[in-house]
């Protein structure tokens, strides 16, 4: 299972089916997303694909009647419409057509009604409707999918419609599991059910074994994982500096170059970056180190060209040379600003507290501690404001909680009242009355025994050593052990053997965390395979 393949399976089959010759890309905003995050244009250069454009931008676009057009779009009702419009007075000689999910057949009658001069060679519906982030990592980039913590019924639409194109592009048909603390996990699960039965041809696959499993979970089960600080690349990257996309925004960085304002951090396109984006900065500074010392050595034999041979050399890998100076300016960069923030910030210190609440109880130390950030004004008011929310969770019910004073400190700091608000409001999304899982390990036994051998071991990490819900969450469904009163079936049918693809749904968005969770699960668990997916992937920021 490996979504970044079977997207790019689907794009690579567009372009071939149209056969040799010029062609132009026709897409929609989403669909840009996710061959962008597949494919570099490079790449798709090489196939013939010469131009690429918007369907919504009809009125601007030349004729070029010697051009194939390959169109890929979601099925919505916007861009039916915009594409019979295409089709009534076209500017490409031919049309094949991919819509990224399920299309009616009254849709494809105006499409055929709208092809007056018959340029329409190709109509199909390719399943790439999600946004591929990471080989076992999925998005559908959807920022605030409930209206009062229940579901607004054009995101819940949109959300059931991605799952089922996951599981279409995967060849899976599932037993789904769902949340039963979550009536939005319960309704999502029903929804995508629906679709399941509607659409039951294209669900089937050839018999496994083994039956999949669809496990759809709810954020407000841990609303901690997000609110934490991160020490491994990838996480650590899009926690202090955002990845939209993969793409970084640096233009805030000081003396930054022209050309580095924004980067592109792609596991598919950097090697560098597929190796270490698991590993934490500490690793990540020594291998930084390696890569630059690398790049000099490599410098050092580019600048002695003395013969015909050298030049000839020189000119053989001087792309590959250029591709490794861009790859070491941009991770140098990127580290550096990392470094720069950690610093400032003393991102250390607060992560430290930050890991101390999320993984041990111990009300009056960590309360102390907290009071005392207060006095530091190089400490930000917005990492304040996190450890406040991460002690409201923690201590919610503790009898001498002392969020009020800590939230009127809040306010001594500088800090709005709808950022202070926003204390009470993660308490409401996910408290003790919203979940439906023991995430302090206050309850479970096994739990609390497994904190007591890992402080008995030793923490190798200070900063790393907390575990999102997931892993544990996970770890129950591979061993039989996920408790079915918890996490009940849709319908009769049940899994009797140990599951070997589990495909997971987070309502409200996941965290580089989690993903680094399934990746090492996938890593570790012979027979295994786990894809995670989720609204959104989130920072503390979202």
């Amino acid at each position: 299972m490996n979504v970044i393949l079977a997207v790019k399976q689907y794009v690579s089959k567009m372009i071939e089916e149209s056969g040799p010759g010029m062609k132009v890309l026709l897409m929609d905003k989403d669909t840009t997303t996710y061959v962008s995050m597949v494919y570099a244009k490079s790449e798709i250069l090489q196939k013939e694909v010469y131009l690429f454009e918007n369907i919504d931008s009809g009125a601007s676009r030349e004729s070029m009647k010697h051009l194939k057009c390959i169109t890929f779009l979601r099925p919505t009702q916007e861009n039916v419409q915009l594409l019979a419009s295409e089709l009534k007075s076209p500017k490409y000689g031919l049309y094949y057509i991919y819509f990224s999910n399920v299309i009616s057949k009254q849709d494809v009658k105006i499409l055929a009604e709208a092809d007056d001069q018959e340029v329409v060679r190709e109509v199909q519906e390719f399943y790439g409707d999600y946004i591929a982030v990471n080989p076992h990592l999925y998005s559908f980039n959807l920022i605030g999918c409930a209206q009062s913590l229940a579901w607004s019924k054009p995101v819940l639409t949109r959300t059931a419609q991605g799952l089922a194109a996951v599981l279409l592009s995967l060849k899976k048909c599932p037993f789904i599991r769902y949340q039963n603390s979550s009536e939005m996990a319960r309704t999502l699960a029903e929804s995508v059910k629906q679709i399941i039965i509607k659409e039951a041809g294209l669900f089937e696959f050839r018999k496994t074994d083994v039956t999949p499993v669809l496990l759809i979970l709810d954020r407000r089960d841990d609303a901690v994982s997000p609110l934490l600080n991160q020490w491994t690349y990838q996480a650590m990257v899009h926690e202090l500096l955002g990845i939209e996309n993969s793409k970084i925004n640096l233009s805030n960085v000081p003396n930054i170059s022209k050309d580095l304002k924004e980067v592109l951090l792609s596991a598919e396109h950097d090697e560098f970056y597929a190796e270490n984006m698991y590993l934490n900065f500490g690793e990540m500074g020594t291998n930084i180190q390696k890569l630059m010392d690398e790049f000099q050595k490599t410098s050092k034999n580019h600048t002695k060209v003395e013969s015909i041979q050298d030049m000839k050399n020189f000119i053989e890998n001087y792309p590959q040379f250029k591709k490794m100076s861009g790859t070491v300016s941009k991770h140098v960069t990127v580290v550096s600003e990392l470094s720069r923030q950690v610093g400032l910030y003393y991102l250390q210190d607060v992560s430290e507290l930050e890991q101390e609440i999320a993984c041990h109880n111990d009300h009056s130390a960590q309360l102390q501690r907290i009071k005392s950030f207060f006095t530091n004004d190089k400490i930000r008011p917005k990492d304040l404001l996190r450890l406040v929310m991460l002690y409201a969770l923690r201590y919610e019910t503790h009898t001498n909680n002392d969020l009020a004073g800590l939230v009127d400190s809040l306010k001594r700091r500088g800090v709005s009242e709808d950022k202070r608000s926003l204390v009470h409001a993660v308490l409401e999304y996910g408290g003790k009355r919203a979940r439906g899982s023991d995430l302090f390990g206050n309850s479970d036994p096994s739990a609390i025994t497994k904190r007591i051998m890992k402080g008995l071991k030793g923490v190798e990490n200070v900063y790393t050593q907390h575990q999102p819900l997931l892993s544990s969450t996970l770890d129950q469904l591979i061993r039989g052990k996920l408790r079915e009163a918890s996490y009940p079936y849709l319908g009769t049918s049940q899994l009797k053997d140990r599951p070997q693809d589990i495909i997971v749904f987070m309502i409200g968005g996941c965290t580089f965390e989690e993903s680094k969770a399934v990746h090492m699960l996938n890593r570790n668990t012979p027979g295994v395979k786990i894809v995670l997916g989720g609204s959104s992937i989130h920072n503390s920021d979202r």
